[in-house]
């Protein structure tokens, strides 16, 4: 017996031991329900996404009824290879239900999606400038990246409760709407930060980009996410203004009740069948979505 209780106590050290070097070359902050590393030097950063993400948890929580266990990782370029299969830096995401990645500063992935606003409308190009200039001038999307740490922790929370979206670009817009809802409801100055992005991207159109419709997304999702990050970027500015206009026209309860809709469908329905149980389900917005895609 004493043999075996030796056994057992080392393999839990080993276990924890296995845990801890995880993310041994990561700093770490102590939050009271978030774990959070964070690549050497980009502590402000990983500080100000941890409250933010902290606030959302405990908002979702109250809104939904429901709890989400989650590990924050804020990256450096340099530390992403490391920590993350996702080829695309810069890309949010979540490695598994608990363990979410976003990036530690602006990269060539955030520039990317920055246009010639010399070929926007005059009020959209202004638009951009009031709300991504920075202190030396030029333009960064991070503080439209940053909130979608938010994002992800609306998928950590559907997960977790093991929620069927039925579709793959389902889930997206769900955590879009929670993450739309949530700003305009806790932390409406950032309401432009959040909703002049995908504005700009939907403004370029979408000509140069092979996939566009929602079958595609959802028969090729991880192809389009960690292979043509910018057309990915379309399909989610898609659903950042649909969950927008939800939002405007349904409130608070919106998210609400496609969340309730969501957990009580397990099986998986039919285009038609889908619209319609939408639409039962109070969620006419998203079965109009649908419908207009």
């Amino acid at each position: 017996m004493k043999k075996i209780m030796i056994v057992l106590i080392c393999s839990l050290f080993m276990v924890e031991n296995i845990k801890a070097q995880n993310y041994k070359n990561l700093l770490s902050l102590h939050t009271t329900s978030l774990k959070v590393f964070y690549s050497n030097g980009y502590e402000p950063r990983a500080q100000a996404i941890a409250q933010q993400v902290q606030h959302a948890m405990e908002y979702f929580e109250q809104l939904l009824n429901s709890r989400a266990e989650v590990t924050l990782l804020v990256l450096s370029e340099s530390d992403w290879p490391q920590y993350t299969k996702m080829p695309v830096v810069g890309m949010p995401h979540y490695k598994n239900s608990k363990e979410l990645v976003v990036a530690a500063h602006d990269n060539a992935l955030w520039k990317s999606f920055i246009p010639p606003l010399n070929e926007l409308p005059e009020a959209l190009a202004t638009q951009i400038q009031n709300t991504y200039k920075t202190e030396d001038g030029t333009l960064s999307m991070q503080p439209f990246f940053d909130l979608l740490a938010i994002h992800e922790l609306g998928h950590a929370f559907h997960f977790q409760a093991g929620i069927q979206t039925q579709r793959k670009w389902m889930g997206e817009l769900l955590v879009n709407m929670m993450l739309h809802t949530y700003i305009a409801e806790q932390s409406p100055q950032l309401l432009p930060a959040l909703t002049v992005f995908p504005q700009m991207v939907i403004a370029g159109g979408s000509k140069d980009f092979k996939y566009t419709s929602l079958d595609d997304v959802h028969n090729r999702y991880e192809e389009i996410a960690s292979q043509h990050p910018k057309n990915y970027g379309w399909y989610q500015s898609r659903w950042h203004k649909a969950a927008a206009d939800i939002y405007d026209a349904e409130g608070k309860p919106a998210v609400q009740h496609v969340w309730s809709a969501l957990k009580n469908q397990t099986e998986t329905l039919s285009h038609s069948a889908l619209i319609d149980y939408l639409e039962k389900s109070k969620s006419n917005g998203v079965a109009n979505m649908i419908r207009n895609w």
